[in-house]
């Protein structure tokens, strides 16, 4: 299973609808908990979601919005005595931040974590494929995370039937990448791997582009409207059409907006704003939804074709 499930679409404070930000990303054995904000252990009981699949815990930056959650979570994590590790990445600076959640109250910790700060060029390999932050344009230290799979080959059952390969020869070929004189090449096509983008708090920047280039899923946060440009240039945020005009320049298939403002009460015109921008598929996030990544497409001459809508 490949989905993301939103616990919180608020930016700075949470409304009588949004909760501070919250998001876990489901990549088959991969599970990513991106920047938990004050409330998220109650958000993911609300979720159906435990703490034990977690693999991994992502930190954008130490906003209270994207961070109070994490202790409520790691000893949660301690309490269910999650079996595995769990790997947690935050800006290297905010080393002092994280130390501070990590012990923020007196608890049985017995939660193996294994803290691994990022900085710029990070590159870590998990099971779903590599996973790397960027530095991004903020007020302090801030982080986008990019999920990419590796590319790969499909096998083509109509190649397969004209040479004849059947039964153990499928999986020698698979495994070899040679059977006889057939090679792979011979009877598979290209498989692009799927990616998965998250950027939060940032001014538009050149990183913002390169974390969500030909994303599958793009999660980007839209806290403004274009009214506001000015002011959401001053404090290092973008406005619903700028996070849509990302997609649209990256090749997007799925862009999902969230991190909204409080000062606005009607949240279909972020969704108005993004559509003059990008007529791909957009998302517009609400609490406790759950948004699956899209079907993988079968070949980069698909990819070209979606990508140009």
């Amino acid at each position: 299973m490949r989905e993301l499930t939103i616990l919180g679409t608020a930016s700075q404070v949470p409304t009588r609808h949004r909760n501070h930000n919250g998001y876990q990303l489901r990549w088959d054995d991969e599970v990513i908990l991106f920047d938990p904000g004050e409330g998220t252990q109650r958000q993911m009981l609300m979720a159906g979601l435990a703490v034990t699949p977690l693999t991994r815990i992502c930190i954008t930056h130490f906003h209270g919005d994207h961070s109070l959650g994490l202790p409520g979570v790691i000893q949660r994590i301690s309490l269910d005595k999650v079996p595995h590790p769990v790997r947690v990445h935050f800006p290297a600076g905010g080393r002092d931040y994280f130390d501070r959640l990590r012990h923020a109250t007196s608890f049985y910790d017995v939660a193996d974590l294994l803290p691994e700060p990022v900085s710029d060029g990070f590159r870590a390999e998990t099971t779903a494929g590599t996973l790397t932050a960027l530095p991004l344009r903020h007020s302090i230290e801030t982080y986008g995370y990019r999920l990419a799979e590796p590319d790969g080959r499909r096998m083509v059952p109509a190649l397969l039937e004209a040479y004849g390969i059947t039964g153990p020869a499928v999986g020698e070929l698979q495994r070899t990448g040679r059977s006889g004189t057939v090679t792979i090449d011979d009877v598979s096509a290209p498989r692009p791997g799927q990616r998965f983008a998250f950027v939060m708090d940032t001014g538009l920047c050149d990183n913002v582009f390169a974390l969500a280039d030909g994303a599958d899923l793009l999660v980007i946060e839209s806290t403004f409207l274009a009214e506001d440009a000015a002011m959401a240039a001053q404090v290092g945020h973008l406005t619903a059409g700028q996070a849509a005009s990302v997609a649209r320049q990256s090749g997007v298939r799925t862009l999902v907006l969230t991190h909204f403002s409080q000062r606005y009460a009607d949240s279909t015109r972020f969704l108005d704003e993004a559509r003059a921008e990008f007529d791909g598929d957009i998302v517009l996030a609400e609490d406790l939804m759950r948004v699956p990544v899209p079907p993988r497409l079968g070949s980069s001459h698909e990819r070209a074709a979606s990508a140009r809508g």
